[in-house]
């Protein structure tokens, strides 16, 4: 119960950061292009409630359902929604077509083809490793059908950072599900030699890859975006200029809402709110990663280890780019930034971390069935009933010690603690009598006790 209990207070307060850095980030752009400061604000609330209703339905479902009997139907939906991107959607301007139009509403279904990718990698490890209803070349096929397919329809959009994110976190799940080591390196290796080539093929790809090492030789065009970042990171100093009186987000710094809004936490709160941002999410993985570990089987394992992984992942990404650490990917920050599908997606995968958490039961042993057994005795049927602290029994009420031992009440020892060791006689427990008083004999002093026994056994 208190990993449920941190993850979801973290993603309450990650959540309600996020609103208030959307706000303040959004107001100038919005009032300028809506009239309404608030608009991008109102927006985001009305898919944050939507995205809640629909995390406490997913945790209240089985993940068993979603791992096992519905992957086919969602895997099947997911796919024609990727083809569907590739052949009828816009790029917004943005140089990757990423998006489909419906009107009100922008839906990127790679958000949500993560989810798939992650349910599918779990199914197919479980039957690999832990139920051996397969072998390794269906392993393996079902594996590149299942997983590569979705990951071929996203790269052709182009969008890599969605690919890294889910290879990345493909990688955590294999090591988890007991892949070899050596394999999965070989597979990052070929996956980051990819991802350069990858990164050299098109105008806009490159030109990424090339602003990360040098924004300043376009400061006017391809740099532009990554410079006034630096320039906000650079306001921030160590505590921040304050929130709402961000300079950069009045025209300067694009997407400060969306991509951007770490650099605009950085200067309205500092280094300490970068932070103590990052701090969230590593009290996020670390409720996740607890409730993958007591999760009862391999499914259910990593579902809550990918769906917590993949978050992580895609924070770094987008940390590692604003700073210029590594290429910009365009990919937004869980719970803090703009946007309806990744907001809805990122509260989607913690209703399924959730779902594990509810549905999942620890072996019980025998202390706990003995505990079951318990019950208070109500005091005015003429028992005592429990002794709780501060409630001392009277003396005239309790058991006499006289009488026979099977007639007295009390606590019995579960599962060892007999009255004699064997071959070593009596009990040093030993009642007798001396001066006319009872004596308990509890032997050896604790002196005695510690030098050890005089036949060199201790």
């Amino acid at each position: 119960m208190r990993p449920r209990l941190v993850l979801l207070a973290s993603v309450a307060v990650l959540v309600a950061f996020g609103l208030l850095m959307v706000f303040s980030a959004s107001s100038v752009t919005a009032l300028n292009s809506t009239g309404d400061a608030a608009y991008y604000l109102k927006r985001q609330l009305a898919f944050i409630a939507l995205g809640t209703a629909v995390a406490i339905a997913l945790a209240k479902v089985d993940y068993h359902f979603w791992v096992r009997s519905a992957l086919m139907f969602v895997w099947v939906v997911t796919v024609v929604l990727l083809v569907a991107v590739v052949a009828l959607g816009t790029d917004n301007g943005m140089g990757a077509t990423r998006w489909i139009d419906l009107g009100f509403f922008d839906l990127q279904p790679s958000e949500f083809a993560k989810i798939t990718v992650i349910f599918t990698a779990a199914n197919v490890a479980e039957q690999y490793y832990e139920r051996g209803s397969i072998d390794f070349v269906h392993f393996l096929v079902l594996l590149g059908v299942g997983v590569g397919l979705p990951l071929v329809l996203i790269i052709a959009q182009p969008d890599k950072g969605t690919t890294m994110v889910c290879g990345l976190t493909l990688v955590v799940m294999g090591y988890l599900a007991g892949m070899p080591k050596r394999f999965l390196l070989l597979v990052l290796l070929l996956a980051g030699g990819a991802f350069v080539g990858l990164s050299f093929k098109d105008d806009y790809s490159r030109a990424r890859f090339l602003t990360m090492f040098d924004p300043w030789a376009d400061p006017y065009g391809n740099g532009w975006q990554l410079i006034q970042g630096f320039y906000a990171f650079g306001s921030g100093g160590l505590l921040g200029v304050g929130v709402g009186f961000s300079r950069q987000k009045y025209a300067y710094l694009p997407m400060a809402h969306n991509d951007f809004i770490f650099a605009v936490v950085g200067e309205e709160c500092g280094l300490v709110g970068t932070l103590g941002l990052i701090a969230g999410f590593m009290v996020f993985l670390w409720a996740g990663l607890q409730i993958a570990r007591h999760a009862p089987d391999l499914a259910g394992r990593l579902v809550a280890a990918g769906c917590t992984s993949i978050v992580v992942i895609q924070l770094f990404l987008n940390v590692l780019g604003v700073i210029g650490w590594f290429p910009l990917s365009g990919k937004p920050i869980p719970f803090v930034s703009y946007g309806g599908s990744s907001i809805l997606a990122s509260l989607m995968l913690v209703g399924l971390v959730t779902s594990v958490s509810v549905h999942s039961r620890l072996p019980e042993t025998t202390h706990d069935r003995e505990r079951r057994s318990w019950r208070e005795v109500d005091a005015l049927e003429g028992d005592a009933g429990l002794s709780l602290v501060g409630e001392p029994i009277p003396r005239s009420e309790r058991t006499s010690a006289a009488a026979p031992r099977a007639a007295r009440p009390g606590l019995r020892v579960v599962e060892g603690g007999s009255s004699a060791r064997p071959g070593r006689g009596a009990p040093r427990g030993r009642v007798s009598e001396s001066g006319g008083r009872r004596r308990i004999d509890l032997g050896p002093s604790p002196t005695e006790r510690l030098r050890g026994r005089r036949d060199g056994r201790h």
